[in-house]
């Protein structure tokens, strides 16, 4: 069953800058080390759960990702599978994350740079598998996705550099 639209609508005190009200936007700070409560770790993996590097090495030392599991909830993180030779099979990985994002209201969720290390693809290739995540209120982006999603949506970014 789905939320009704107006929860997903709200941007939540601390999450958006750039929204109507001028609200505080977070970003996923370049390296997590620690998470607060009810806080997901995202990060991309390969399809065979070998979290050798980066941040699934990240995910699997401090968040409990788990070794051989390639995709989806794994402790206080979430694996999204990125080591694909295109963008658009790595689509399907990332709509089941926000669907599940969209179910887990109570959680926050920090998207890492998923498939702009070892995959090999740049933010403006990623960052608009993400384009949803603008309209809700607990999936934190880092701050260059957020910024590609919003110029792709025409909307003006007063603010970005402070």
């Amino acid at each position: 069953m789905r939320a009704p639209e107006s929860r997903m609508a709200y941007p939540g005190p601390a999450l958006f800058r750039y929204s109507v009200n001028k609200h505080e936007m977070r970003f996923t700070p370049d390296d997590i080390t620690e998470l607060g409560p009810d806080e997901i770790f995202v990060f991309g993996s390969n399809l065979a759960g070998m979290h050798m590097g980066g941040a699934a090495r990240t995910a699997m030392q401090r968040f409990g990702a788990v070794w051989g599991c390639g995709e989806g909830i794994q402790g206080r993180s979430y694996a999204i599978p990125t080591m694909f030779p295109t963008v658009e099979a790595i689509k399907p990985y990332v709509d089941r994350f926000l669907d599940l994002a969209y179910e887990w209201d109570q959680n926050t969720f920090l998207v890492t740079r998923i498939g702009c290390g070892i995959a090999g693809f740049t933010p403006e290739q990623i960052a608009p598998l993400f384009d949803r995540v603008a309209d809700m209120y607990n999936v934190v982006l880092p701050r260059d996705f957020y910024e590609i999603i919003m110029r792709r949506r025409g909307k003006p970014l007063d603010g970005a550099d402070d």
